[in-house]
């Protein structure tokens, strides 16, 4: 199935409110993407692909991790990475100034940081600003395709792009 063959079997999700909260987001910084509806909710990455027939490795994965400061001090963190990859925890707590350990955030916390449920978690539109690392090897992909805010719609990007519009900063997570 391609891209476009997901869009024509599945309804018009671009009304939802999380996904018009990424819309409109994005708009503020002069993207206006396609959103993809896919037929099925793409939970994970290999799930996504496999709907745009693609690699898991050209998916955004948006991963909230709870992000552990020194002083106990408890916050989120966004980390868009390559859906091949799994995010080496020790190492980016390594490379983040003011982190001292990360782990895995459940699902109210999750809900609560960003406005989206795990599956749908866009790379903006979150509720609060939440501090973002984008994986380099990202880079890689002319394009690559991230949550739009819903579990069953993506949208197609860039890795300056995600850069850009997230403010993010770019990262070995693996």
């Amino acid at each position: 199935m391609t891209a476009s063959d997901a869009s024509t079997s599945a309804p018009d999700l671009t009304g939802h409110p999380a996904v018009r909260r990424v819309l409109e987001t994005l708009a503020v910084h002069h993207v206006v993407p396609e959103v993809v509806t896919l037929p099925d909710a793409a939970r994970t990455a290999a799930a996504a692909a496999a709907a745009l027939g693609i690699t898991p490795a050209e998916i955004a994965n948006s991963l909230v991790f709870r992000a552990h400061a020194p002083d106990g001090t408890v916050s989120p963190m966004l980390i868009l990475t390559s859906g091949a990859h799994k995010v080496d925890l020790v190492k980016v707590a390594d490379l983040v100034d003011d982190v001292d350990h990360l782990d895995r955030a459940d699902a109210d916390f999750v809900l609560e940081a960003t406005g989206f449920t795990i599956g749908g978690v866009a790379p903006v539109g979150h509720r609060t600003q939440v501090p973002t690392l984008v994986d380099v090897s990202l880079s890689r992909y002319r394009h690559v395709w991230a949550a739009a805010g819903h579990s069953h719609t993506v949208f197609r990007t860039t890795y300056e792009e995600l850069l850009r519009v997230t403010g993010g900063h770019a990262i070995e997570v693996a």
